[in-house]
């Protein structure tokens, strides 16, 4: 079992017995676990590495995840060369000041906001769609923004899984995809969807680092669920009664609660 699973000693989790094809209960507690723990982070430990052997396996778990047509349109491009890296944190950086004159009235905000952890994460991974996608069909003929939601999917698999392996995940967006193709030598029709910040943190935020900076506040489930038409509500509830997931389910958790 994982260093998050619960031990025998632990009292009994509350989800209830799961259909033959579910997992046991600690396992099912062990994924909602990973799920609301799971922040996008910006502070990590400079200095630090992430172990090739986790890299792998977090990368396979990106890799596993659906797509439509099956055609796995996820390129992840690993950023080894410190002046490549610093290069992008400058590109970054530059494009986050752009952004906060974007934001009218809530520029000064944004500037204050940390956005990145370039520098200091263990690892950087570009991730960006493939070339020659034009040619995938199936599932896109009305949506071809599928190859998107794909990648996406791939980056939350390497997210969940990262927070499994304790480590922090950032995804940054502030950046122009054509300079980033540029830089990175991607062939024409790439398209760089994010860069991934990745490594060691000292401790995990206790809510989404945005919501305590007071940029937005999570939206009750009830408002954002609708039965047979927009905007009907729902004719049985949709909430859980709590955020956060059953506190005798996982809780080995004291090096990974955040403090600031």
């Amino acid at each position: 079992m994982s260093r998050n699973t619960p031990s025998s000693a632990e009292p009994s989790s509350p989800f209830p017995a799961a259909p033959e094809s579910g997992f046991p209960p600690e396992e099912a507690a062990a994924v909602y676990r990973a799920i609301n723990e799971r922040r996008d982070m910006r502070h990590f430990r400079a200095g630090t590495v992430v172990d090739p052997e986790v890299l792998g396996r977090l990368l396979e778990a990106a890799h596993r995840a659906p797509s439509v047509g099956y055609m796995q349109p996820w390129r992840f491009v690993r950023v080894a060369d410190p002046a490549l890296r610093e290069r992008i944190h400058g590109h970054v950086a530059a494009e986050h000041e752009r952004t906060a004159e974007a934001c009218g009235e809530r520029g000064a905000e944004v500037q204050r906001l940390k956005l990145e952890g370039i520098r200091d994460a263990g690892e950087i991974l570009v991730v960006a769609l493939t070339d020659g996608r034009e040619r995938y069909v199936l599932g896109r003929r009305t949506l071809p923004e599928m190859d998107l939601c794909s990648a996406a999917c791939a980056i939350q698999n390497l997210w969940l899984a990262a927070r499994a392996e304790g480590l922090g995940m950032g995804w940054v967006s502030l950046f122009e995809p054509e300079w980033l193709a540029r830089t990175l030598e991607m062939p024409e029709g790439a398209h760089p969807i994010a860069i991934l910040c990745l490594g060691e943190v000292e401790a995990f935020y206790d809510e989404p680092m945005l919501q305590t900076e007071g940029w937005d506040t999570r939206r009750p489930l009830e408002e954002l669920v609708f039965e047979d038409r927009w905007g009907q509500s729902a004719s049985t509830p949709v909430s859980h009664s709590q955020d956060d997931p059953p506190q005798d389910a996982s809780r080995d958790v004291s090096r990974n609660r955040s403090v600031s």
